[in-house]
């Protein structure tokens, strides 16, 4: 019954997201954010273990939440609607999918300017100086990037772990976002929560990038990306997702990046052309299919009790 519950939870989370997105003011993860930005001034100091208190603090706080929550709700009915309305509330599928949508109808116009700074809603480098491809560039990136952190990854800790699962994955990716990246006053403190971040995203990134390779229109030029470029992103998990759109979509990922004035430059990923509007417009395309079938699949898994046997014909085979 709990199971069932979960798993109609997840579906009906994912289908608000999709109808409803996310509400311009009074969203449960801003809240979260001036909570999170509150602590940090207190607790501050250049140092990795001011760090780990600060997440400690918070993301342990979620998953107490998230199982108080989770152990209050007395029937399948109310778990369900708990379920549902976490995964809304974690779930950014349908706001990232209307921003990149914004980005592509802005260049389509002829407004490069009011998409460069369209596209500082999706990305923290420098966009003041982009050209139409590199801003075509750049959504493509986030958008296959933020289909596993936004979409996947919740969703599989949701199936793995219910309500704790769904509040604390969110907790540890929203202090990712705020101080998990390099700088001169994150560089020590940020630590355990980009850490943190990159292990939670494993499962969801590897999720996501299979299922990129799969629903895509190149499935052996998706898996030959994975393969080859995916280990040369600095990011362990961001690498897979973006590989395999980029594959999959035949076109070329990576370059030259400016974050305030550090540059990076990130490896090539895939083989093609640089991508044009037209193939940010598949990518969306892609990335709703990504999401759908992800949200399938974490169903599926709520539903294996843990320690369930396994078949009679399968005991004892190794």
């Amino acid at each position: 019954m709990r199971a069932g519950a979960r798993a109609a939870g997840l579906l009906l989370g994912y289908a608000a997201d999709r109808l409803l997105a996310d509400p311009r003011r009074g969203h449960p993860v801003a809240g979260f954010g001036h909570l999170a930005s509150a602590l940090e001034r207190r607790l501050w100091r250049d140092a990795r273990s001011a760090g780990v208190v600060h997440v400690g603090v918070l993301v342990g706080g979620a998953v107490v939440l998230g199982v108080a929550a989770q152990r209050a709700l007395p029937g399948p009915l109310p778990r369900t609607f708990g379920t549902a309305v976490a995964t809304w509330a974690v779930l950014g599928g349908t706001s990232l999918d209307r921003e990149a949508a914004e980005v592509s109808r802005l260049l389509a116009a002829g407004h490069l300017p009011q998409a460069r700074v369209q596209l500082t809603h999706l990305v923290g480098r420098d966009t003041r100086e982009l050209d139409e491809s590199e801003v075509v560039r750049a959504t493509l990136e986030s958008l296959a990037e933020n289909t596993s952190d936004a979409v996947v990854a919740p969703l599989v800790w949701g199936a793995v772990a219910g309500l704790p699962g769904l509040l604390g994955y969110r907790a540890a990716n929203t202090l990712d976002a705020m101080v998990g990246h390099r700088s001169a006053r994150y560089e020590r403190f940020g630590w355990a929560a980009a850490r943190l971040d990159d292990l939670l995203n494993l499962p969801g990134s590897r999720l996501a990038a299979a299922l990129a390779t799969v629903l895509g229109p190149d499935r052996r030029g998706a898996l030959r990306a994975w393969r080859r470029d995916a280990a040369a992103h600095p990011s362990p998990n961001a690498g897979p997702v973006e590989a395999a759109f980029a594959g999959s979509l035949g076109v070329r990922l990576g370059g030259t990046n400016d974050y305030a004035g550090r540059i990076e430059h990130r490896a090539v990923l895939g083989s093609g052309p640089a991508p044009d509007r037209a193939d940010l417009e598949r990518a969306r395309v892609l990335a709703r299919r990504v999401g759908a079938a992800a949200v399938v699949v974490a169903a599926l898994l709520s539903r294996r009790r843990p320690g369930r046997p396994a078949p009679a014909s399968l005991r004892g085979r190794r």
